[in-house]
């Protein structure tokens, strides 16, 4: 897989040790982490990630403002990939979220011969779903009491998929 790939916008690389310390901070910010829970797990994953996992650094103006993974099931009769996403609060609004998802999955569908694309958003994440939608994403379902929150509490998920023809390219920047 390849260790850059180029968007309008951003440029996905893989991420490495030295990207920890950037990605904490920006999964350890209030709007962040309310989607995603611990910060320095998130950085670890994402630096490190365990098989089949890839973690890329999404930077802008050569700056890393975000995070990306793609989780890819290779078995022949069901290659798909699911996509995570966070992007500095500070960045949010800008297109850089949709042009990031929209580099990954161009990618995992035209280099990586994937069809299907998932991605799982929190069920009242309302900003992610409608930019998850705006690229072609469609609900499949709810998935109820899919994510244990740092707290105890449970959080439904909105289980989405892209097909490869229902791609979109985001509407900026």
């Amino acid at each position: 897989m390849a260790t850059v790939i180029e968007g309008r916008a951003v440029r996905l690389r893989r991420a490495v040790p030295g990207d920890a310390e950037r990605f904490r901070e920006i999964l350890g910010h209030p709007a962040v982490a309310h989607w995603w829970g611990d910060p320095h797990e998130g950085a670890a994953e994402t630096c490190d990630p365990p098989e089949g996992v890839r973690g890329y650094a999404i930077e802008s103006g050569g700056t890393v403002v975000g995070l990306i993974q793609s989780c890819e099931e290779n078995t022949p009769e069901y290659r798909s990939a699911g996509l995570d996403i966070a992007v500095h609060a500070d960045r949010h609004g800008r297109g850089i979220g949709g042009d990031a998802l929209h580099t990954l999955a161009r990618h995992l569908i035209e280099v990586a011969g994937h069809h299907r694309l998932t991605i799982d958003p929190a069920v009242d994440n309302e900003r992610a779903i409608r930019l998850y939608r705006r690229l072609g994403f469609r609900p499949v379902g709810v998935m109820r009491q899919y994510e244990r929150r740092p707290d105890g509490t449970l959080r439904d998920g909105l289980l989405m998929d892209l097909l490869a023809a229902d791609l979109v390219a985001p509407d900026h920047p």
